[in-house]
């Protein structure tokens, strides 16, 4: 692995770690704001924590273009329906179950790409064939039902998949910063419009939700999305998705640190063959035999 390479890697972890924290931040936000007016400062303030970098940018020379003005609306577009419906299902659920589902979008992934005409390959339907029935013991109730929160995030993760896809063809070709400031600020204004027709917010519940509102705000979104898109120029998005992957893992970690949320046995064997199932669809069955074989005798 050269130095630009685990430099990139070091960036996706952290990465991983902010957002599978902020889970906890935005469950809290939801006890005085409702989810679009959350995204909406969420994301104003994203957006904010950037003009500083921005303008030390442009010193070395002109950072947008009509064609990154429009790339980044396009992904703001993708951030603005992940997001949404992710807020919308942490009413419901809990974090670490959000957090799982939500990585369904590393499985997604190469199924979106079937209409990319991008072939599919045997690893990544075994990911898919463990990732589903681990979906179903996590989500779905005694009686069969599944909750409202779970399903919202499930179709939130399409939009994830979606998002990761575009960064991967956008990031090598425009000014990273440029592109995370203006899908910032296009989720922003998509999100107050939505709070508008939809929601009622007022700035004291801003002011209730300060905190839980800069740390996903400055963390979460300015600083994480950044690292995200500037990781992704130096990682493919199969070999960046295995890494962001842990944000589940750390949101579990977080959810029973600061929320007291323990998961039932049954959700947590749902959660073990999601994680197995995102792992074989991106690391390959042949490679995961050969880490775990290497050096073992030959049979007789």
């Amino acid at each position: 692995m050269n130095q630009r390479t685990f430099f990139a890697d070091g960036l996706l972890v952290v990465t991983a770690l902010i957002w599978g924290s902020a889970f906890v931040a935005q469950r809290l936000g939801m006890d005085h704001m409702e989810p679009w007016a959350f995204n909406a400062v969420r994301f104003l303030i994203g957006s904010f924590a950037l003009i500083p970098l921005l303008i030390w940018q442009r010193r070395s020379g002109p950072i947008f273009s009509g064609a990154t003005l429009m790339g980044g609306i396009a992904m703001g577009v993708l951030l603005t329906a992940g997001a949404g419906l992710q807020q919308l299902g942490l009413v419901y659920t809990t974090a670490g179950k959000a957090a799982f589902i939500t990585g369904l979008y590393l499985v997604i992934v190469p199924i979106l790409g079937l209409l990319l005409r991008q072939k599919t390959n045997r690893d990544t339907w075994a990911g898919i064939m463990l990732a589903l029935p681990g979906l179903a013991l996590l989500t779905l109730e005694d009686d069969l039902s599944i909750n409202k929160g779970d399903m919202y995030e499930v179709f939130g993760a399409f939009f994830w998949a979606a998002h990761l896809i575009l960064i991967d063809r956008l990031a090598s070709r425009h000014n990273v910063v440029a592109l995370a400031f203006i899908q910032f600020v296009a989720s922003s204004v998509l999100c107050f419009i939505i709070a508008g027709l939809f929601e009622t917010w007022t700035f004291e519940q801003i002011q209730a939700t300060a905190v839980p509102l800069l740390y996903v705000g400055i963390m979460s979104t300015g600083i994480a999305y950044t690292l995200q898109i500037v990781g992704q120029k130096s990682a493919p998005v199969a070999h960046a998705s295995i890494i962001l992957s842990l944000e589940t893992v750390f949101a579990v970690i977080a959810g029973y640190l600061f929320l007291n949320e323990i998961l039932s046995a049954k959700a947590l064997a749902g959660c073990g063959l999601m994680l197995t199932g995102m792992l074989v669809s991106q690391l390959g069955l042949h490679r995961i035999r050969r880490f775990f074989f290497r050096g073992q005798p030959a049979a007789e």
